[in-house]
């Protein structure tokens, strides 16, 4: 069984500064430092580009989660689009076989952008009724995470769209 959940969060920042962090590894380091309730750790293997390892030991508590592994897959700087797919742990020890995290940066006119998120997985038929519920609420945190930083950095008041 496949299925996708996504989400899309507005920024009053241009896309090209939300993709300074999101297209780099600075967006793991923003959530050490922001965020260290869910991740306690994030280490590398490679440059940031495709083919970069991240093995992520997440907080005490959070969703039952030891570590993940996870590989970039895609890095279109053209595009602002980044793909990752976990490789071990994670929802992969919870009975999901595939899990894959998209993230676009889309140019709005006024200078704002769109932080578009999804995660495709995939269930094989025996495990689909006990599947964990999947959602974009850690995509939207982070989304949420970096327009305010951003504002901060540039000493402006251009952090989240207000609802």
């Amino acid at each position: 069984m496949h299925g996708r959940v996504w989400t899309e969060f507005e920024v009053q920042q241009p896309a090209s500064k939300v993709w300074e962090i999101y297209g780099t590894l600075k967006l793991a380091t923003l959530i050490l430092q922001k965020l260290p309730q869910y991740a306690e750790k994030i280490e590398f293997d490679g440059d940031g580009g495709v083919g970069t390892v991240l093995t992520v030991t997440f907080s005490n508590g959070t969703r039952g989660f030891g570590t993940l592994k996870e590989s970039f897959v895609v890095i279109d700087d053209e595009k602002r689009v980044k793909v990752a797919e976990v490789s071990e742990g994670g929802f992969l020890d919870q009975g999901i076989t595939s899990y894959r995290t998209t993230l676009e940066i889309a140019e709005k006119e006024g200078g704002s952008s769109i932080i578009r998120s999804s995660i495709d997985f995939e269930v094989d038929d025996e495990n689909a009724s006990k599947t964990p519920a999947i959602t974009t609420a850690g995509l939207t945190l982070i989304a949420k995470m970096v327009a305010e930083h951003l504002a901060e950095r540039d000493g402006e008041k251009k952090g989240p769209v207000d609802a």
